[in-house]
């Protein structure tokens, strides 16, 4: 058995996004992620071979996200309690987090 709390142990200082696997099989991920300031760096983008399903736990977030049809980006703003499924190859982005805050992130790989 394993316990823990997704709001404690966050670091004073956070100079890039921390990944902290929860709990890992062969065929689910969960992780949690810290970021304070970040964005996925200019002209990358994320295009993962898993779903992912993500909470945004606390904080705030923009993420770019690509339409598969068109290519146009589109932005879309996280607060507390917000999530989305991206479906694997969907090419999305961090374009900000909040730069005064821990923005803590729960993510499921499947």
């Amino acid at each position: 058995m394993h316990t823990g709390n997704l709001l404690k142990m966050l670091p004073d200082s956070l100079p890039c996004e921390l990944f902290e696997d929860i709990l890992s099989t062969d065929h689910l991920r969960i992780e949690r992620i810290l970021s304070r300031g970040q964005s996925t760096p200019q002209g990358e983008w994320y295009d993962q071979s898993e779903h992912e399903w993500v909470l945004l736990v606390e904080g705030e977030a923009v993420l770019n996200i690509e339409d598969p049809q068109s290519g146009e980006a589109r932005l879309l703003r996280l607060g507390p309690g917000d999530y989305i499924n991206l479906p694997a190859h969907l090419r999305h982005r961090v374009e900000s987090t909040a730069p005064d805050r821990t923005t803590i992130w729960l993510a499921i790989f499947y």
